[in-house]
């Protein structure tokens, strides 16, 4: 497991914290890992593959189909837009 250290956290940010933590039933160091788990990894994300999964299916695409596009992909990545 990795460890971080914070500097320079403000004494008012840490009495928060410690605050938050005990309004939850956890240690300081559990409620910073909770704030730091749930910020890098939020329930509502948008997860690409299922969304393009669900788009497919909505507009009727079969497996076949989507396999037909697949095959038929040169597989060189787009060249981005250029704004001048």
């Amino acid at each position: 497991m990795a460890a971080v250290t914070i500097r320079n956290l403000p004494d008012e940010t840490h009495r928060a914290l410690k605050i938050r933590a005990a309004t939850n039933g956890r240690s300081t160091e559990a409620e910073i890992r909770a704030i730091l788990e749930a910020a890098a990894h939020p329930q509502e994300r948008l997860r690409l593959g299922t969304a393009l999964h669900d788009l497919t299916r909505r507009i009727g695409l079969t497996d076949d189909e989507v396999a037909t596009i697949a095959q038929r992909r040169d597989g060189n990545p787009a060249e981005p837009m250029r704004l001048e």
